[in-house]
């Protein structure tokens, strides 16, 4: 069982949602259609994006045994580890750590559904996580 407190989880899975949909500043010169490039032109990628920041920053300022238990929360909801396997998974992401766990985990796809599924391993949701706090 994660000793992470699930309302940071939550909150991250939320931002990276929010990072995950935004719009790039629209080209008005621009015909090109969503579907024909892609999806490339419905992502921000922009390094000083608001929310990426925030999101880089909170996960920047949990300490180091919080980041180990996000990245193994994300790798056992992307099916690499089972709820059985969890200090295994912990462990792993210790030994594997290297430069930005926040730059690690914001590179991949999905993450907020790899981490909502890791939750839901255990029993936990972010349901009406929400609700009077954000």
């Amino acid at each position: 069982m994660p000793d992470i407190n699930s309302d940071k989880v939550c909150f991250v899975i939320i931002k990276a949602r929010e990072f995950d949909v935004q719009d790039e500043d629209a080209d008005v010169d621009d015909s090109s259609n969503a579907s024909d490039d892609n999806f490339v032109s419905v992502y921000s990628s922009e390094k000083d994006d608001s929310v990426r920041k925030e999101l880089k920053e909170f996960i920047d300022s949990m300490d180091e045994d919080e980041q180990c238990e996000l990245v193994a929360l994300c790798w056992l909801g992307r099916g690499d580890f089972s709820p059985e396997e969890w200090k295994i998974a912990v462990s792993e992401a210790r030994s594997r750590r290297q430069g930005s766990t926040a730059d690690y985990l914001i590179g991949i796809p999905q993450v907020s559904d790899f981490l909502e599924e890791g939750l839901s391993k255990f029993d936990l949701s972010c349901e009406g996580f929400e609700t009077g706090r954000l």
